[in-house]
């Protein structure tokens, strides 16, 4: 997966949630309104390799 589609993936991601990511960053598998939320989530699936992180309120522009 390139950069790209990683952050195509993040930029559809639910705003202001705790979502996790599969293990190759592709796609949201859990999405909550909490860590433990999505923890729980990820037990029933039975996935370890999911990347949990928080998604901000919204995106601002970024220029370097």
């Amino acid at each position: 997966m390139n950069s790209n589609q990683r952050a195509e993936t993040l930029r559809n991601a639910p705003l202001d949630s705790w979502i996790a990511l599969s293990d190759d960053e592709s796609r949201v598998v859990a999405q909550g309104n909490s860590y433990e939320e999505v923890a729980a989530q990820l037990d029933k699936l039975g996935d370890q390799s999911a990347v949990i992180l928080k998604t901000p309120p919204h995106w601002h522009p970024f220029a370097l």
